[in-house]
Order: structure tokens, then sequence, then C-alpha cells
């Protein structure tokens, strides 16, 4: 752990911790911004937690909204106010807090924006676009004393504490490495023209600060995913799960370098973002192996995905079973000891995360996965990004958060952006 890293987290979150602020009411109200899959998900979250109301549905596409009201009037919630200008919302000083569940390129824009207006902030993973915009959330929550957390849900999991505890406990002896993996079936999103803005939406504010393309299916619901204007790809989507619980078992911070690949070699379509990759993360006595493979549907180890611990008397797998999460504890001869299955233990809690964010709204205590934590693990989806984009291996410097001696992978640590009032200050 590097001095600036010491510094960025662990005496910013005593500073967070003690800073003077109104107490919350028991009712907290929460904009969410952006109501597409997973925001829609997060009105369900947020829901049956004693306290959370959902004030405001922010999207600019009438149809998202159309759907995220139908959830609202299933369970007799409340109406919310319907915006479609994140303006509106953090000029309401009756929202205390936004969930923000937008593409990729607004997380860190409205993430900075809501902690500049004072609301406290869950934002989706990855929290940034790239390295530079999650430093600058960081900096944005620290200077206005606000909670972010972000949406890697692991750090409240039952199951993955248990599994992390008996990592740090000394389970399977000294850990040396640890292996994370995306091996799914994604679609083949073909090939598409651009296309006329679909009636209902606000292209102009869904592009928000990122440079003005032409509108294309291709590009828009979920599939912006895998455009590098908008998205950071599987390892930035699922992979910033699975990254994030291997840096946290290894008890790593920065990495020393990154090395490996990543390229199309199954998909022939509109997607730009790697469907394959293998990256290698260097710690210095320590490593991060990242695998990734999304076309084809037989997963790996049983899962499709999941983690690795190896220790020096065991290895450790996190991950879902049968879609329930849980972990696999075996011995230095490769025997099963352990399997823990959360189904019908009670132990097994989807709205924990949501919980704790509200919790630390109240107690004003960093959360399970403050924004410190967050950026830290991004920047590993980013700079696997980074080595596939440059097509060679980087070394990274810790101390400024940049590529060492390399000026063109230095290009993708920050974003070009149009002129925009989204766009973050102090670049």
């Amino acid at each position: 752990m590097n001095r600036r890293y010491f510094f960025g987290t662990t005496l910013a979150a005593t500073a967070a911790s003690q800073v003077k602020t109104k107490a919350a009411s028991d009712q907290i109200n929460i904009a969410i911004i952006g109501v597409g899959g997973r925001g829609r998900n997060m009105i369900s979250d947020f829901r049956p937690i004693p306290g959370a109301r959902i004030s405001h549905l922010c999207d600019v596409d009438q149809a998202s909204i159309e759907k995220a009201m139908a959830i609202i009037e299933k369970y007799n919630m409340p109406r919310p106010q319907i915006v479609g200008d994140l303006r509106r919302v953090l000029d309401d000083k009756s929202v205390n807090a936004v969930s923000i569940a937008t593409p990729d390129h607004w997380h860190a824009p409205a993430a900075i924006l809501a902690c500049d207006a004072g609301k406290d902030v869950y934002v989706e993973k990855p929290p940034s676009h790239n390295i530079r915009e999650g430093r600058l959330i960081l900096d944005a929550a620290r200077r206005n004393n606000r909670i972010v957390q972000v949406g890697t849900q692991s750090r409240s999991r039952p199951s993955t504490l248990q599994a992390i505890e008996l990592v740090k406990s000394g389970k399977i002896g000294r850990v040396l490495m640890a292996k994370a993996w995306d091996v799914q079936l994604r679609d083949h999103i073909g090939h598409k023209e651009d296309s006329p803005v679909p009636p209902g939406v606000d292209y102009e504010t869904w592009l928000g600060p990122a440079p003005r393309i032409p509108f294309n299916e291709n590009r828009f619901h979920y599939k912006w995913h895998w455009n590098w204007h908008f998205g950071t790809g599987d390892a930035g989507n699922d992979g910033a799960h699975q990254l994030d619980i291997a840096r946290w078992a290894l008890g790593v911070g920065y990495p020393k370098s990154a090395s490996g690949w990543g390229r199309k070699i199954f998909f022939d379509d509109d997607q730009q973002t790697p469907d394959s990759m293998n990256v290698t993360f260097d710690y210095g006595d320590k490593a991060l192996i990242w695998e990734m493979r999304i076309w084809n549907p037989y997963g790996m180890e049983a899962q499709d995905n999941g983690v690795a611990v190896y220790g020096s008397d065991g290895v450790i797998h996190i991950g879902r079973w049968a879609r329930r999460w849980g972990y696999k504890l075996f011995d230095k001869a490769g025997k099963l000891v352990q399997h823990y299955d959360p189904a019908g233990d009670g132990n097994s809690d989807p709205e924990a995360h949501q919980k704790n964010f509200l919790d630390c709204i109240r107690s004003r205590k960093l959360p399970n996965a403050d924004i410190g934590i967050g950026h830290m693990s991004a920047i590993h989806s980013h700079l696997a990004n980074i080595v596939a984009r440059t097509g060679r291996n980087v070394r990274f410097d810790a101390g400024t958060e940049t590529i060492i001696d390399d000026p063109e992978a230095n290009l993708y640590v920050k974003r070009v952006y149009r002129t925009h009032w989204g766009t973050p200050r102090m670049l």
C-alpha cells in the first residue's frame, strides 16, 4: 500500500466519518438516475428496505420510464417525480441520495455532480469510464464529505465475506495468487447501420460529455457496453465484480504492471471491445490473473464468473453454483473440504449492499464498497482494457496513476470530452 493510496482512503475515511452533518431522517429520498435494466433492479432492491423512498426517476428514454413505473405500480409504491434532466434532481433539496445506473460514460460525471450538489451516491460498477475519472469521483466525495458506495455487491454478501475471512485467517496458508474469470456466452449483436433517434429518446442528453456520434441501436440499450465511447467491455461490466473480489482476497492495492493480451477472436459484429482476454497483474510478491471469454457456454470450474484464491495450503473458489453465491474450500491435496451454499439458511441477503449504503448515510461511516475501494479495483479493469487496446504490456505509476514511459497508453488513462455541462472539472 503506497502513501498516496493510504492517505486517499484511510485518512480521508476518518475525516469523512467524523464530519458533522445534519442527520438524515428515518426516510431517505433516493433518485434513481437511469432506469434501464439495472436501474429497474435498483427500484426492487431499495423497495423493501425500511426508510428508503424512491422519490425521483430520471431517464432520457420514455420507454424505460414506463417500464420503471410499472414496477412502482406493481408494488403500490408512492409515485415518484419523473424527470429527464439530472440537474433537476440535483437542484431538489428534498433528494438525499442518488443511485446511478446509467451507461458507464455517465457514471463519473453524474457522481461528481451529485457529490458537489451535496447528495450521497450509489454508483454502479465500474464507477468510472477511465482511470482519471475514478480519481475525480474520489476527490469529489472527500472534499464534499459524501458517502459513495460502488455497486460491487460482493462487498456486502454474507457468503463472500465468510470466504474472505477464511482467506485472511490463514485457512489456505500463505496467499500467493488469485485468478478471476468471466467465462460466459454473450449475444452476437450483428451489424447495424446508423439510424434516426427513436421517439421518446433525448439522445443529446444520453450522449452527455461523450463525443457526438450518430445514433445506432448497437450502441444503445445494454449494447453500449461493447463500444469504447460509452462502455468498458466485459472487463468493466461483469469483470469488475470478480477483479474486486480477487484483489480483496489478495489484500493488494495498485499493481506494478499489467501484461497479457485482449482482442476479438470470435464475434464478427459491431462490438469494439474484446471478447477474449488474459491479463496478469503483478504486485511484486503476489499476482492476479484475469481471464475472459464471452463466447462459450460452458464456464470454468462449473461457474461462468468466479474467483480462485491460491494459497500454500489450499484454494478457495468464490462464485455461483446453480445461480446461488457461495464458496468451496479445497485442501492442498485438492480435496473438497467445505462447500458453503446459502440456500435455505437465511444467510443470503440480496439487499445487503443497499442496506449498508443507507446505514452509512445515517451514520456517516464509509460504506463496504467505498469509492476508495471501488476506484482501486476499477483501475484493474481499465488497465486490462489498455493492454488490449495498445497490444502491449504496461507498467503503472501508483503515485500519479499513469502509465510509465508510454505516451500512447497514457491517452487511455483519460478520455476526450465534448463541451457539455456534465464534463468533469479539474481534469
